[in-house]
């Protein structure tokens, strides 16, 4: 006989909390839970794997400190702090919302759910997880981690890509919180998600605190949840990108525009369509630069949500004044003061070693 709802409410916090208390990872936002470092690490652990942000979120509080060194920094040193974190609307947004704090809750965040909640950037998730960590609001934070985890509890085969599944998700995490510890039970469904309720046949059934109540376990079907829409299929576009150094040893960087994709971040000369040499060649006539093809460069692949970019270098060597929208940068310039998204990882790799 399956457990039903109110059973699993009532069973689902002690065991888990025990389990948290004693396998959490010590990350650097929980052991000192500022309700500034959390929402730094909530909006950068957003499609990003906790292992890849670390190191980004130390270097991030380090320079900015607080959220009125948030609000103040200049726009190019914030985009080069999160350089590789990708999702660059998270940075901004995080700095709009920066501005509000110091504005209109006095430079700190507000400890009400509806106030977080009306920040850029800061939605349900977000807004869930500093209300219960920092202040200890009885809130839900439901993730992808938390989708998983209570689709299995439920043997719910509901797509979790729809929002009517998201607040049943978000009910029932309710319906199971203590209303004493929910921050830790928020976090620790989080992790119980990222560690032992993976995805597909990861799943670590037998190490699962919720185990002998868990529906999908009783029934088998664990594997084969959460159930989610397939996503529509990316639309691949050729890219070409002209790698073009000049006698300095350095090379043409350009910024793209205010808007659109990767808007305001800076990259190779770059044309969004397949060229060959000579075709590569009159697009720097036609900037401005005179250029001598010296061979090919790197080939590289970058998936975005909804575009794959196939791209293909091309070398050049060029002398003169930068165009508009361009400079010439050096590897310091590369290292410390142009960001350069993630798409062009084996190209500014390229670049560095040859500058």
């Amino acid at each position: 006989m399956p457990h039903t709802q109110d059973e699993i409410s009532r069973r689902l916090a002690p065991p888990l909390l025990c389990w948290y208390r004693e396998n959490r990872r010590l990350l650097p936002f929980r052991v000192d839970p500022t309700p500034y470092g959390v929402w730094v690490s909530e909006i950068m652990l957003q499609q990003t794997r906790v292992a890849a942000a670390l190191e980004h979120y130390r270097r991030f509080m380090a320079e900015l400190p607080t959220i009125a060194a948030l609000a103040e920094c200049d726009e190019q040193r914030l985009l080069k702090l999160w350089e590789g974190l990708g999702y660059y609307s998270r940075a901004r947004n995080l700095q709009k919302a920066a501005r509000v704090v110091m504005e209109q809750h006095g430079g700190q965040l507000p400890a009400d759910y509806q106030a977080l909640r009306a920040l850029p950037g800061i939605g349900d998730y977000t807004a869930g997880a500093i209300g219960s960590i920092c202040f200890g609001l009885t809130v839900p934070a439901v993730d992808g981690n938390v989708l998983r985890v209570f689709s299995r509890l439920y043997d719910d085969s509901s797509d979790i890509t729809r929002p009517a599944a998201r607040r049943t998700c978000a009910d029932r995490v309710l319906a199971c919180m203590p209303p004493d510890a929910p921050g830790d039970f928020n976090q620790a469904l989080m992790e119980l998600g990222a560690l032992v309720c993976l995805p597909g046949a990861a799943v670590r059934c037998a190490e699962c605190p919720a185990a002998a109540f868990c529906r999908a376990k009783a029934s088998g079907r664990a594997a084969l949840l959460p159930v989610k829409a397939a996503p529509k299929a990316r639309r691949v576009q050729p890219v070409t990108v002209l790698l073009v150094k000049n006698g300095a040893g350095e090379y043409l960087l350009q910024q793209r525009g205010e808007t659109g994709l990767l808007a305001g971040l800076w990259q190779p000369f770059l044309c969004e369509r397949a060229l060959d040499a000579d075709g590569a060649a009159r697009l720097l006539r036609k900037a401005g630069l005179r250029a001598r093809y010296t061979g090919p460069g790197p080939l590289a692949k970058h998936l975005f949500s909804h575009i794959e970019w196939q791209m293909h270098g091309l070398c050049f060597e060029a002398e003169g004044e930068a165009p508009a929208g361009c400079v010439w940068a050096g590897r310091a310039a590369l290292d410390e003061t142009y960001p350069l998204p993630g798409a062009f990882c084996a190209y500014r790799t390229y670049m560095a070693a040859q500058s």
